[in-house]
């Protein structure tokens, strides 16, 4: 099976899984190979791999896998998803199916819901509904029964869904070769000054923040990697401004990322920055405001509105579009309301 190279705003996190601190009489030994003894049902290549990603600590520093344990040693290990097999329950979900045929099917996901399973979220996922909904599934590389891509779980808007290995493949290939169009739709802070552009930069781990992702350029372009998106301002809205953005590659947050390094975050990204107010006056009536639009949308601004890619087996064109989400068109207008009250 084609492996998926192309994970569109993936939410991916790391959460501590085991910390503890290393008996007094313990002899030096390779952490890798300490580890083994108690990190449940995880291989020496996950550990290996886990220490390589900068993703095990002793005494608060990351360490390699060659580091020898020592007496009173405080050992933290954090993993992007959790050493064992999630157990995938069927759920009767409801499922907003734009569109259906023998290969795929193509849905509208709601914001707030999760798209996989993961830790702290093992049920209530779209998977979890597919599952209940669609027998024999397909699985991607990562055993995610006929998921082809993913959003965040606080980002709405469309996922193609996979329902035969062929398809699986084939889509699989649009995606990792950039052949799939994918547009969102973003409110973010600030005014572009610009009608649109282009953002280019290497996305990679934040090194401070392991939750957050970063822009990495120039000597240190090789620490992220390469990620493309197109942005195009659709409607200036005084302290912010509605823009559309298309993706060539696919990286974690990364219109989120992209947008934050040129300056405009996204409207209500707390993972970001964004649940600030970043742009406008002092005026406690503004700040009101701004606090009102932050309830009416309790989320970052962000909707995947229109997804394109090649039927699998008629080869025929298919594009779907979605209209923006009421809690998210409610926003729009009240800042639509605010920029109209501006200029009179």
């Amino acid at each position: 099976m084609t492996d998926i190279v192309d994970m569109s705003e993936e939410e991916d996190e790391l959460y501590e899984h085991y910390a503890f601190k290393v008996e007094k009489g313990q002899q030096p030994l390779r952490i890798d190979k300490y580890l083994m003894n108690f990190v449940e049902n995880a291989t020496r290549n996950k550990i290996q791999q886990a220490a390589k990603d900068g993703s095990i600590f002793v005494n608060g520093t990351p360490v390699k896998s060659n580091y020898k344990v020592k007496p009173n040693d405080h050992i933290t290990v954090k993993f992007e998803h959790p050493p064992h097999e999630y157990l995938l329950v069927a759920e009767d979900i409801p499922i907003d199916i734009v569109y259906e045929d023998d290969d795929l099917l193509v849905v509208n996901k709601p914001a707030g819901m999760v798209v996989h399973p993961g830790h702290g979220n093992y049920s209530g996922t779209l998977i979890n509904g597919l599952i209940y909904h669609f027998e024999n599934l397909p699985n991607n590389s990562s055993n995610r029964p006929g998921l082809v891509h993913r959003i965040d779980k606080d980002t709405s808007g469309l996922l193609v869904v996979a329902k035969t290995e062929q398809a699986m493949a084939h889509l699989s290939n649009q995606f990792a070769e950039k052949t799939s169009e994918r547009e969102y739709v973003a409110i973010v802070w600030g005014n572009i000054e610009e009608e649109g552009g282009t953002v280019e930069g290497n996305i990679g781990r934040h090194p401070k923040n392991r939750l957050q992702n970063t822009v990495y350029e120039g000597d240190e372009a090789y620490k992220g990697k390469p990620a493309v998106t197109h942005y195009k301002v659709l409607e200036r809205l005084g302290y912010v401004t509605l823009v559309s953005c298309k993706l060539e590659t696919g990286r974690t947050h990364q219109i989120r990322v992209h947008m934050k390094h040129i300056g405009h975050t996204l409207f209500n990204d707390e993972r970001y920055g964004g649940e600030k107010i970043l742009k406008g006056t002092t005026f406690t009536k503004y700040k009101q405001f701004v606090e009102n639009a932050f309830k009416v949308l309790p989320r970052q601004a962000l909707h995947a509105k229109t997804l394109g890619f090649e039927h699998p087996t008629t080869g025929k064109w298919l594009s779907f579009s979605t209209e923006i989400p009421e809690d998210m068109q409610q926003c729009i207008e009240k800042w639509r309301g605010y920029a109209k009250h501006q200029d009179n």
